[in-house]
């Protein structure tokens, strides 16, 4: 496994300003799969700030007035903004960032499960990741519009690829073939559609929105067992990583 570099919290800050910022979980490196750099995400200033204006999306939406109250909440003045000059994607990405990493958290990774096994395990990771949009699922519209911007496309798309790649490392997926890929792919597909689809879910604890995971996840793996060939299989999943990115306003 990668090092684990821990972050911590600047010395000024007083536990008032941070209790916001505490009830964000610390993450203590930026990735867990063998297959990317765990470098840590965040300066400690940067990973306070944004932890604490978190907190205030679900009132203000992913806009520069949360940014601006959690840099006065973790009691820097506001020139602290200059530290993200990608202004509210940065919110936006610090919530996709630390929601999949959280996912390690309380997942031992499996040694060598059974097929079953690991497609079980990428469900219940799947669906955890999605229910952790549950608290700002009301403002999740805005944030995709941010995605969608051009200049946030590529970045965008690449932190989509990690979450799957993330969910299936910890699933226990050993593939070493091009199964590798096209699973990955199958599921960026999947979730990203599911994750509009819950935008407007109003059934208990999103029923619906499990409801339609399962079934596209039902759907793809049924494709997969008649696709013998993977060059057509990877089209397939693309046309659908596709379908999902124009239904979210980008151009493609």
């Amino acid at each position: 496994m990668p090092p684990r570099i821990v972050t911590s919290r600047p010395r000024t800050l007083t536990k008032a300003r941070c209790a916001a910022a505490r009830r964000i979980p610390r993450l203590n490196q930026n990735y867990h799969s063998y297959e990317h750099d765990s470098s840590p995400a965040y300066t400690a200033e940067e990973d306070v700030i944004l932890a604490a204006a978190i907190h205030h999306v679900p009132t203000h939406g992913f806009t520069s007035t949360a940014l601006s109250s959690g840099i006065r909440d973790a009691g820097y003045p506001d020139v602290a903004a200059n530290l993200f000059p990608d202004g509210v994607f940065s919110l936006v990405k610090y919530h996709l960032v630390t929601e999949r990493l959280a996912l390690s958290k309380n997942t031992p990774t499996a040694a060598s499960p059974a097929s079953g096994r690991v497609l079980d395990m990428v469900r219940h990771l799947t669906l955890q990741r999605l229910h952790a949009n549950k608290p700002i699922t009301h403002r999740w519209q805005e944030a995709l519009a941010i995605l969608a911007m051009p200049k946030h496309f590529a970045p965008s798309l690449y932190e989509l690829a990690l979450l799957s790649d993330e969910i299936h490392f910890l699933a226990g997926d050993k593939s070493v073939d091009t199964s590798w890929y096209t699973k990955r792919a199958g599921l960026s597909a999947i979730y990203a559609s599911t994750e509009l689809f819950m935008t407007q879910d109003k059934s208990p604890n999103f029923k619906e929105t499990e409801d339609f995971f399962d079934r596209r996840l039902e759907a793809a793996q049924s494709l997969r067992r008649t696709v013998g060939d993977a060059g057509q299989w990877a089209g397939v999943q693309a046309m659908g990583i596709i379908s999902a990115l124009r239904s979210k306003g980008v151009r493609v």
